[in-house]
């Protein structure tokens, strides 16, 4: 974050540095000595850096009482592919004390109906999660012989050319054993500083943190590189070893893996209770920043040996452990202004904007507010001082106004006053449900208004929909304000001739612009045209399931065109459509009432004379044939990045497995395919029982 703020002058830093002072003060005294403290570490942090910046801006204003002064071989080609002996796991995640005593009464259940364990007394050992990369190093016969990354779980990249480099792993053991062990690779923080210097001199980006420098360093294909890194390891499991070193916990498998002279973490703790565990887990949340690797929570395990392999695993992770992970990180920043967006269907949301900031690894300047209801909650206004993360670590949001901050030059924020100015027509609050209750959400009255077609149309065009390639947003906007464009249907009237003059365009660009569109509106899929329509409620999935019972319409050979789908849709009543499993009542009002109205029959009829067709695509009995599987009439949900293939790619393959796909966890889902990176859709279904899949056992169930 940039300090002083923008446009902040001498006077206004004065005032800002004395309320700085007392808020930090206050924080301090609530953390040190009542040991209640009232905002994160972090947030805390943040606001310590603006006050030691407003100082070195203003010398002057540091006084002896202020908070700042208690501040103290060969290069490769490739990598070649490891096939784990041993499947590598990932624990599950826990973020509450809540989630934790849900943990220990599943599995003390579990426990009591197994004969083999019923009488045993779990202890947990708690150790920190290092923020690093995941390694799997083999040794045979006492020499280390290959290290790799953990990958799929199953394949691995060789990565023994950048490991050996690391000082802290052996070469050889004292003893002749045949040994897989697992560790963390870690950077520390002092070395994060050095590289990241280095590269601001060569002009290179640098790492947004230790973990990102650990990983990035680790998949060099040039060792000599590596080793100026000063990386460093972790080693933390046995996975496999002789039956004359075999151990009867986790205690004393850490105690086996430094006689053996690795480099083990010290901070762990055998507890004997739950509460216990949370000890340590507060202890650590407050200490994690004062330790040269990175820290983003604690692995708790039973530590029994025997009780592990009773419990065994999941699909992905085993019973017996879990990872407890510290809140997502938390800064603090002055909210400039809010603005307001209007989506395709006419909603307003409002936005954020904040000096940037760093949070979680990334640089941010906006955030969503959600609508006029959240900013009345949290009494937000402009000119605030708010604490902000990232939700699920994905999406920034403002956690909290910090009131006492204020300098009583905050400006209230007037919702519908902005979104008549933006949209230029009145807005309102629509009613919902059968007790007829307001929206939280403001629309534009005005679907005509330019900012609404933009979206619309936008949306029309994009990959999703009917994918035209070189109309993106900034070319639907030239082609709005030149008067080409008025709606969707305009699209399909587009010349080579029209567009060569104007700017960006040139005769081969709008050649291929209107080669493009033509390719587009031939042969439509019915479920591609119906979602590109932008109809409320109308996501991905609705418009598949509305097309799987088209397929099986007496009329559907009538369907091949955009009037023809429209008058089908809206010759068949409510109840039909919600027949359908997955579409409910708002998504079949919405797609007659879309379909029954003058303006847009006209709209539709328009696209029908361009020549627009649309495809009958019905892929039932495909699904028919795979009833018996596992996902047949089941509702997926698919979250995280995938290797082998895209997430479209991987909801069409449910789908014809015949499972219905959703775009949000609920109650209602039975599968969750997670892939890297999930976020808050995998805690969600964590918290909701939902059953978990990789990618590779989505794979296996295809």
């Amino acid at each position: 974050m940039q300090f002083p703020p923008r446009n902040m002058k001498e006077k206004e830093a004065r005032e800002r540095v004395k309320k700085l002072t007392k808020e930090l003060n206050k924080h301090l005294h609530l953390y040190h000595v009542l040991d209640k403290p009232e905002i994160s570490d972090a947030a805390y942090d943040s606001l310590m850096e603006e006050l030691l910046k407003l100082e070195e801006q203003y010398p002057d204003m540091k006084k002896s009482n202020s908070p700042s002064q208690r501040v103290g071989g060969e290069v490769l080609k490739e990598f070649q592919k490891v096939n784990h002996a041993v499947k590598q796991w990932s624990f599950d995640d826990a973020f509450s004390q809540e989630e934790m005593e849900k943990w220990e009464e599943k599995i003390l259940r579990m426990i009591a109906k197994d004969k083999r364990i019923a009488n045993e007394k779990p202890e947990f050992l708690c150790e920190l999660k290092i923020d690093g990369l995941k390694v799997v190093v083999t040794y045979e016969k006492g020499e280390l012989k290959n290290a790799a990354t953990r990958g799929d779980g199953t394949v691995g990249e060789d990565i023994t050319h950048n490991i050996k480099t690391i000082k802290s792993v052996p070469l050889s053991l004292a003893d002749s054993v045949d040994l897989i062990v697992g560790g963390e690779v870690w950077l520390s923080k002092t070395d994060l500083e050095r590289i990241n210097k280095d590269r601001k001199e060569k002009e290179l980006s640098p790492f947004a943190n230790t973990r990102n420098a650990a990983a990035g360093s680790v998949r060099q294909l040039d060792p000599k590189i590596v080793a100026k890194r000063n990386l460093d390891v972790f080693m933390y499991d046995v996975q496999k070893i002789d039956e004359r070193h075999k151990t009867e916990t986790q205690k004393e498998s850490l105690e086996l893996l430094e006689k053996m002279h690795f480099k083990i973490n010290q901070h762990s703790r055998l507890c004997k209770t739950l509460a216990q565990v949370e000890e340590f887990y507060q202890k650590w949340k407050g200490l994690c920043h004062d330790e040269e690797y990175g820290i983003d929570g604690v692995v708790v395990k039973i530590d029994s040996k025997k009780i592990q392999e009773a419990l065994g695993y999941t699909g992905k992770s085993p019973r017996w452990g879990i990872a407890y992970k510290f809140p997502a990180e938390q800064v603090t920043t002055i909210v400039e202004d809010i603005s307001v967006q209007i989506g395709r269907t006419g909603v307003m949301t409002p936005v954020a904007h904040f000096e940037p900031v760093r949070v979680a690894g990334s640089t941010v300047s906006r955030a969503t507010l959600h609508n006029e209801d959240e900013i009345k909650r949290l009494d937000l206004k402009i000119g605030d001082t708010v604490i902000i993360q990232k939700a699920g670590d994905v999406i920034p949001e403002v956690v909290e106004v910090m009131k006492s901050l204020r300098t009583g030059k905050e400006k209230e924020f007037n919702m519908l006053e902005l979104c008549e100015k933006v949209c230029g027509a009145p807005v309102k609050r629509e009613t919902i449900g059968s007790k007829s209750q307001q929206s939280a959400a403001y629309y534009c009255t005005n679907k005509n208004s330019f900012e609404v077609q933009r979206q619309k149309i936008t949306h029309f065009v994009s990959k999703k929909a009917l994918n035209i390639d070189g109309m993106g947003e900034k070319v639907v906007e030239q082609l709005m304000n030149e008067g080409f464009l008025d709606n969707t249907s305009d699209i399909f009237n587009l010349t080579i001739g029209g567009l060569e003059p104007l700017e960006r365009f040139a005769k081969k660009s709008a050649e291929n612009l209107v080669d493009a569109i033509a390719k587009a509106k031939k042969n439509v899929p019915l479920n591609r045209f119906l979602f590109a329509l932008g109809i409320r409620h109308v996501g991905e999935e609705a418009a598949r399931l509305i097309q799987e019972h088209v397929g099986q319409m007496e009329d559907k050979e009538k369907i091949t065109t955009p009037t023809d789908l429209c008058r089908a849709i809206a010759d068949k009543d409510e109840q039909e459509w919600q027949s359908i499993k997955g579409v409910g009542q708002k998504v079949a009002t919405e797609i007659i009432k879309w379909c029954s109205q003058n303006e847009n029959k006209i709209l539709i009829e328009a696209m029908t004379s361009a020549g627009v067709t649309i495809a009958k695509e019905n892929t039932k009995q495909e699904v028919q044939k795979n009833k018996d599987g596992i996902f047949y009439n089941k509702t997926v949900v698919v979250t995280g990045e995938l290797d082998g293939f895209t997430r479209e790619q991987a909801k069409d393959m449910i789908r014809k497995s015949g499972g219905h796909v959703a775009g949000s966890v609920s109650k209602k889902t039975d599968f969750l395919i997670a892939g890297k990176n999930a976020g808050s859709k995998l805690s969600k279904a964590k918290e909701l029982n939902v059953s978990i899949m990789t990618e590779e056992e989505l794979l296996k169930n295809i």
